[in-house]
């Protein structure tokens, strides 16, 4: 058995991610060691996590990246808490399942996806009063862009 074998540090095809995934494990062991500085860094790691999912969610109806900032509002949680792995695997198991079932649907089908997505945004928009505002600045003083909020 050679020394390299035995050593699990000791990887021969070691990648960034490898090395990456080792240096977390010593950071966040390091910080497991103080209690007061483990639920700081716990309860930092939920609210920014918890931003972040909530801001991905509300941009899911928009053209961009919203599922992927849910997917990564998620993967923050899931570095400190079980309950999020789980979430993120159930979520994207879900997404890779509704994905593949659009793609293979007609044009038709798409097209409807496409009428609904901008039927969301306009309302959102709409809501947000973004028409009265932007309406304003050219003239357009029309009641119906007010928002009824």
């Amino acid at each position: 058995m050679s020394t390299e074998e035995t050593k699990p540090e000791a990887v021969a095809d070691e990648g960034p991610m490898d090395t990456a995934k080792v240096t977390h494990r010593r950071f966040r062991a390091r910080i497991a060691e103080n209690k007061s500085l483990d639920l700081a860094y716990r309860i930092t790691v939920g609210v920014v996590g918890t931003v972040v999912l909530v801001l991905g969610v509300l941009a899911i109806p928009y053209p961009g990246p919203g599922w992927l900032i849910v997917f990564a509002g998620l993967g923050i949680l899931a570095s400190e808490f079980a309950w999020a792995k789980s979430a993120l695997r159930f979520v994207r198991k879900r997404y890779d399942a509704f994905m593949a079932w659009f793609s293979k649907q007609s044009t038709f089908v798409k097209g409807l996806g496409v009428l609904f997505t901008t039927v969301v945004v306009l309302a959102t928009l709409w809501l947000l009063g973004t028409f009265a505002l932007v309406g304003g600045w050219i003239g357009l003083d029309w009641t119906w862009l007010e928002s009824p909020i």
